[in-house]
């Protein structure tokens, strides 16, 4: 089990990038006890959301698109982007340069367990997805 502060505290880091060189905000973090766990960005369009469910150990990335300002329905498939769907829609586009580049960024990360390296691997992942996106 990981804690709310350790968690903001990783998610922050692994995905910086999206600050640095997208642009986005951080907009909320939010723990809910010892259970949930939510950092996101916006850059105005979307919201990117990096959550953690720590009792049923579920992580996962999604890309909101904005309508007129606000997230769409979870369920609308169209503008609620699961990072396993966008790695699909940009994988053909993707060389061996790039996947090499993209190590490199992240090349000085030290994970300390599973859990980190599932969240290094989102992010290689997302970072990866919004320059072909």
């Amino acid at each position: 089990m990981i804690t709310g502060k350790r968690y903001i505290e990783i998610v922050k880091d692994y995905f910086a990038f999206l600050k640095e060189e997208y642009n986005y905000t951080l907009i909320d973090e939010i723990i809910r006890g010892n259970a949930y766990y939510d950092v996101q960005y916006t850059d105005n369009l979307k919201v990117v959301s990096i959550s953690y469910e720590n009792i049923e150990n579920y992580f996962q990335v999604i890309v909101f698109i904005l309508q007129n300002g606000k997230l769409p329905n979870y369920d609308d498939k169209t503008r609620t982007l699961h990072l396993n769907k966008l790695n699909t829609s940009v994988l053909s586009k993707i060389d061996k340069i790039e996947v090499l580049l993209n190590n490199e960024y992240f090349a000085n990360f030290q994970v300390k367990d599973e859990f980190e390296r599932k969240l290094l691997k989102s992010a290689k992942e997302l970072r990866l997805c919004l320059k072909h996106w």
